[in-house]
C-alpha cells in the first residue's frame, strides 16, 4: 500500500473574514443607516436567506428597495460601506489576540479568505486589521474570492501549496457553505454561530454537528487554541 508522505510537520489554519473575525453585521448596519435604511436586528438577519440578507425583512424591505434602486445609489452605498470597514469596523472581541497568537507560532501556517464586497477588499482589510495591530502581510495565504465562487478550491490550494497533512489543517467560517468548503478541502471545520448564521439554523436546517460550532468569539478562540496546544489565558 502506498503511503502519503508529508515533508513537513506544520499545521494550517485558514480564517474567514466577515462574520468570523470581523463584526460584519454592525459594519453593514452602520453603512445602511447612513443611507436611511435598516437591516433589522442580528437575530432576524441571521435567519434570512442569503439573497435577502441586505434587503431586510418584511419591515425593512420596501424602504431599502426604494433607496437601493438605481446604480448611483448602490455605488454610494458601496463607497460608504468601504469607508466604514476601513475606519470604523472592528474585529470581534479577543480575535486580535487569537490572531497574534497563531501568527507568532513557528509551526502554524495562517491564511485569510474573504468575499468582502467593499472597493479594493484587500486594501480594505489591510486598513481594518492594521487598526487592531495586525499586518495582513503576516498571513501566509490571503485570497479575495468572488461572491459566486466556491471556497473549497482556495482552501485546498492553500493546504496543498504548504504540503500540509489534511489531519493537521483547519478552516474557520460562519456559514453552512464554509462548513462544506472545509469538508470538501479535507480540513477540520471550526464554525461560529455569531456571524451570518445562528446555531439553530446551522444545526436544524443544515445539520452541522453542534460539536464543531462555537457560539461566541471567546469559545471559538479557546477551542482553536486548545486544538493547537497554545495558551488560552490571554483570550
Amino acid at each position: 500500500m502506498n503511503m502519503v508522505q508529508y515533508r513537513k510537520s506544520e499545521r494550517l489554519v485558514i480564517f474567514d473574514a466577515d462574520g468570523t473575525t470581523i463584526d460584519a453585521f454592525h459594519a453593514i448596519e452602520l453603512a445602511f443607516l447612513r443611507h436611511g435604511m435598516a437591516i433589522g436586528d442580528l437575530e432576524r438577519f441571521q435567519k434570512r436567506r442569503k439573497l435577502f440578507k441586505y434587503l431586510g425583512g418584511l419591515r425593512e424591505f420596501p424602504t431599502n428597495l426604494r433607496h437601493q434602486f438605481g446604480q448611483q445609489s448602490r455605488k454610494q452605498l458601496l463607497l460608504t460601506l468601504t469607508e466604514v470597514y476601513r475606519h470604523e469596523a472592528c474585529l470581534y472581541p479577543g480575535i486580535d489576540l487569537l490572531l497574534r497568537t497563531v501568527l507568532a507560532a513557528p509551526d502554524i501556517r495562517v491564511g485569510l479568505v474573504t468575499r468582502n464586497v467593499t472597493i479594493e477588499p484587500e486594501k480594505t482589510l489591510k486598513c481594518l486589521f492594521q487598526r487592531h495591530g495586525i499586518d495582513t502581510g503576516e498571513f501566509d495565504y490571503f485570497a479575495c474570492i468572488p461572491l459566486r465562487e466556491d471556497k473549497t478550491v482556495h482552501l485546498k490550494r492553500a493546504r496543498q501549496s504548504f504540503d500540509i497533512n489534511p489531519a493537521r489543517a483547519y478552516a474557520c467560517g460562519d456559514e453552512y457553505s464554509d462548513y462544506l468548503a472545509a469538508i470538501g478541502a479535507g480540513m477540520h471545520p471550526f464554525i461560529v454561530a455569531y456571524g451570518f448564521e445562528d446555531s439553530v439554523r446551522l444545526t436544524r436546517k443544515f445539520e452541522v454537528p453542534p460539536e464543531v460550532i462555537s457560539t461566541s468569539p471567546a469559545e471559538f478562540a479557546g477551542r482553536l487554541l486548545h486544538a493547537f496546544d497554545l495558551p488560552t489565558e490571554s483570550v
